[in-house]
Order: structure tokens, then sequence, then C-alpha cells
């Protein structure tokens, strides 16, 4: 490992609202908290050491031990690393996280899936361990991303090419029937229905109202496509009618009603969750950003270099701000939850106020 990589890793262990006080680092410790490695160090004054919280070395006393929020400052106090959790290298999160960035590249550029036991492989990994880590980080499974990137490439050649068996030989299909025996699932709607702007598809939709304003919900027949929120409730539909220009919208349905009062709930009492199903419509790098904006807990925030990060992508901040900008599922993909470096609220589709109301009703509820 190269010293401005070393660097780069041990100082951004900075003070956050978690762990912030000493009583909550020594829980930390205690319970070899691994969620707690790279937020701060513990340094143990009878050994000479410092280490990351989840260390599985034999735990010192709490009179022995001090708390340090980077690398550089546990030796600057004349501490050295420890050499079983290695502090200043790289946890083992990011180093799953780098193998399934790499994984996920590997797919993204081959002509054909590469197979599952190729992937584990190159991550030096049983194909059951990782396909769990890959699922895990991805929230797709190897076969199932490999499809998702399909259907990206697939989306594009519909939109270029004259017919839809020249685009099906283009995205790499070898045979028509194939891709149509999985084209709804890919495409959200047959391929026909995607180049014509949802002609045929069925999108139920309600307006209602909360205290930031109107709020849209829409649902295909596989979950919700769409929550958007603003000051005009026609504008809303107005622009639902954009995006699907061709699909059949039906409004008034008093059976869907129940689903806006649900979303509508969760946005005034954050603490009782959300659970719907989502038509999620996106790239496959896009899918892998709105999975991580799930995993962000209410109550908490991330920046955008941190969700990079969190996708094995630590160069990626701007595609991930530009992710987080095309989602159009508000609250459900909670992009509101990412903020930038130093927590200035700003960048949001619906308004900075509303992002920051959304914020501060749940830190309240937490």
């Amino acid at each position: 490992m190269n010293a401005a990589k070393t660097t780069s890793q041990c100082s951004r262990g900075k003070t956050s609202r978690h762990y912030a006080s000493d009583e909550e680092r020594w829980n930390a410790v205690q319970q070899r908290d691994a969620s707690a490695d790279g937020k701060f160090y513990c340094s143990v004054k009878t050994t000479g050491v410092y280490c990351r919280p989840s260390c599985a070395t034999r735990g010192a006393l709490r009179k022995n031990v001090a708390f340090h929020d980077s690398c550089a400052e546990a030796e600057r106090a004349g501490f050295r690393p420890c050499k079983r959790c290695q502090p200043n290298g790289r946890t083992l999160a990011e180093d799953y996280a780098a193998k399934v960035a790499a994984a996920c590249r590997t797919i993204e550029t081959a002509e054909n899936p590469p197979d599952l036991g190729v992937l584990a492989k190159a991550a030096a990994m049983s194909r059951f361990h990782f396909h769990r880590v890959f699922t895990k980080i991805i929230g797709l499974t190897p076969k199932a991303y490999a499809k998702a990137r399909r259907a990206e490439q697939m989306r594009g050649e519909l939109s270029k090419r004259s017919t839809v068996t020249e685009a099906i030989y283009n995205a790499g299909f070898n045979s028509n029937g194939r891709f149509y025996a999985e084209s709804s699932q890919m495409l959200g709607m047959a391929p026909k229905s995607f180049r014509q702007g949802g002609t045929g598809e069925t999108i139920r939709f309600a307006v209602g109202e909360c205290s930031l304003g109107s709020l849209l919900v829409a649902a295909s027949g596989k979950g919700v496509c769409a929550i958007s929120i603003g000051d005009d409730p026609d504008k809303l539909v107005a622009e639902l009618k954009d995006r699907f220009p061709k699909a059949q919208l039906i409004g008034d349905d008093r059976q869907f009603e129940h689903v806006v009062a649900q979303v509508i709930r969760f946005v005034e009492a954050p603490r009782i969750g959300l659970d719907l199903p989502l038509d999620i419509r996106g790239t496959a790098f896009q899918r892998r950003v709105w999975k991580a904006l799930r995993d962000i807990p209410a109550g908490t925030t991330a920046s955008y270099s941190d969700v990079a990060k969190r996708i094995g992508s630590p160069k990626s901040v701007r595609a991930v701000a530009g992710a987080c900008a095309a989602n159009t599922i508000a609250v459900a993909i909670p992009c509101h939850r990412v903020l930038r470096i130093g927590g200035a609220v700003s960048g949001y589709r619906w308004g900075v106020e509303r992002k920051r109301a959304l914020l501060e009703k749940e830190q309240a509820a937490s």
C-alpha cells in the first residue's frame, strides 16, 4: 500500500455525531462494532498500540484506553498501529467494496455476462462468499446486476435503432426469444411500449397534501414509480404526463388513495417507516446508488463522498450526485439524506427547504 493511500484512509476518521462521546466509543469497542471502524481509533497505553474499534485483540481496561479521531492523531501521541487489525490499512468493508466494484466493472464491460466462478476467483473468494458479499453491497445478485446492465444497454439501443430486432442484437442478445423471455422484467413493459413512451401501460396516481406541499404518488403494476412534491398539484400531474406521454394515466382512484396516505404518514412521522413495492427504473449505476441511499437510516446523513465509497467507487462523487438528482421517487429513495462534505444542505430536486424540513422531522423522531 502506498503512503498517499494510507494517509488518505487514516485521515478520514473525523468526528461525527456518531460515537461523539467517550461513552459511545467505549461501548463500540466493547462490542467490537465494525461499523465504527474509520470513525475513530482507540489506543492502549500499556501496550503502546492503537487499534480499530472492532479489533479482536484481548480487551484492555477502560482506564488504559484513549480515543483518537485519526491514525495521525494516535501516532502523534506516540502509539504504533496494531499488527492484527492494521488500523492504517483498508478495512474489510472497504476491501469488499473495492472487489465488488471491480466485479461490477467486469460485468459492465463484458460482451456476455461472466460466470459467477470467474468473478469469485478474481475477487479471491469462494463462489458462495462472493455471491453473499456482492448481494449485500449492491442489493442485487451478480446475475440480477448483469441483467440490469443488459437492460440499460437495451434501453439505449431501443431509443436509437429503427427496429426492435436491430436493438436486440446490438444490445448483445443472441436471439429474439432470449430477449423477449426477459423483456417485461427488464424494461418494466413490453419493448414496443417502451419505445412509444409507455403505450399500453397503466399507471395509477393520486395527489394529496402534506406539510411540505402537494404530494403525487404514481404506480405501475410493479410498484411505485414516482413520488413528487411541489406547490402546484396540476404541475406535478403535468410532469407525470411528460414522463409517460403515451401511458394510460388513471387518477381519482379511491383504492389508490390509501397509498398516498401511507406516504404522507411517513413524511409526517418518519418513525413508522415506509414499506411499499417500488418500480425502480434507472441505469445499473443509478440503482447501486439508490440502493445505498435506502441503506442510510432515518435520522442520519451521509455525504456524496460517503455514498461513493459505500458503492466501491470513491472517485465517482459527481456521478453519485447525478444519480441523486435523477431520482424520481422522493422519500422512498431518500436522496434528502445526502449532504455536501461539512453538512451543507443543498441540491434537492424538490427544493432545499423541503430537504431541510425532511431532515429535521427525521432527526426529531430518532
